[in-house]
């Protein structure tokens, strides 16, 4: 075929997916070859054509959960559209994290590298090597794309709610040092308690699941409880409402209770909560590494999506009788 449409067979790959990298004469040349001989190219056959890995890598602190799993298929839907193979690899519990990661980087055409995976500086290595790079839910490194979601603004606005109910002593679960995400959550809680005159708690160290929520949680309601338990995600604020109900207390007559991401439990917990948009999350990043991977030229790029405050039962009854 390429001998046919006079181009080199790489050129017919490029022309097939439409990139700009070939003149749009030339694209409609090999197009028109393709229907002509009934040409279905084959993507192993296109990497080889071309020295790729016709494969992305996409590197996640963790995959249990529904959070990583939601974002896991907005990333995954976008790859499988632009035909193309997803290497996942999660960190947790590697003692040899970064050399799998450095690892991954030389099996992929590009690469999504999400939260404190990895540090800075391997981020930066990668970079250096040319190979096309966007970071997710993390701070930003040098001249790579991000993309992160708006937890700052609506943390503030959700125990701006709290204090709305009334409430005055405040706790909350999860870690700011493990999480650039749960970093800009209680960046958020702090910023509103201090606008209300309150103190602001030391946040209690609680890692993303239920069991680590229900824990962290009945230890914190046993001794002085607060009026009010803010929850780095809705798992932990999951697990939190079972040590509550263990406990004998409940939400939100003895405790308000809030959490985040939005999850389907969340809605039959009647969980307050903040929806991201995780798969949007998983898509965008999809998307931006492609971009990348096809030469665009482009500077770097800096995206945080929103997200909304989702008000339910858990945080209490306003004076007027109603729930909200």
């Amino acid at each position: 075929m390429a001998a046919r449409a006079g181009v080199s067979i790489a050129t017919v790959s490029r022309a097939l997916r439409d990139s700009e990298l070939v003149a749009a004469p030339t694209r409609r040349r090999v197009r028109k070859v393709a229907e002509e001989l009934r040409f279905r190219p084959s993507r192993a056959g296109r990497a080889l054509a071309e020295g790729t890995h016709a494969a992305n890598g996409i590197v996640f602190p963790d995959l249990s959960g529904p959070y990583y799993a939601e974002v896991v298929l907005g990333y995954e839907e976008v790859v499988a559209e632009l035909g193309r193979s997803v290497l996942i690899l999660a960190t947790n519990g590697r003692a040899n994290a970064e050399e799998a990661v450095l690892e991954l980087a030389g099996r992929v055409d590009g690469m999504v590298i999400m939260g404190r995976t990895v540090p800075d500086r391997v981020v930066a290595r990668i970079a250096d090597t040319g190979l096309p790079l966007v970071l997710l839910a993390r701070t930003p490194v040098g001249l790579v794309d991000t993309v992160t979601a708006d937890n700052e603004r609506s943390a503030r606005e959700l125990t701006a709610h709290l204090l709305g109910h009334g409430h005055r002593t405040f706790a909350f679960l999860g870690d700011p040092g493990e999480s650039p995400d749960v970093a800009g959550r209680y960046a958020g809680f702090r910023a509103a308690l201090a606008d209300g005159g309150l103190g602001v708690p030391e946040p209690t160290p609680c890692v993303f699941d239920v069991g680590a929520g229900y824990v962290a949680a009945r230890t914190l309601l046993s001794g002085d409880r607060p009026d009010a338990l803010v929850c780095a995600n809705d798992e932990v604020a999951l697990g939190a409402l079972r040590a509550a109900e263990d406990l004998g207390l409940s939400v939100p007559g003895d405790l308000a209770l809030t959490g985040w991401d939005d999850i389907m439990a969340a809605h039959y917990a009647r969980l307050t909560t903040v929806d991201q948009s995780m798969r949007v999350l998983g898509a965008t990043a999809a998307r931006w590494l492609d971009e990348r991977i096809q030469g665009a030229p482009t500077q770097a790029r800096r995206s945080v999506l929103p997200t909304r405050l989702v008000v339910r039962t858990s945080c209490g009854v306003h004076e007027s009788g109603g729930t909200t």
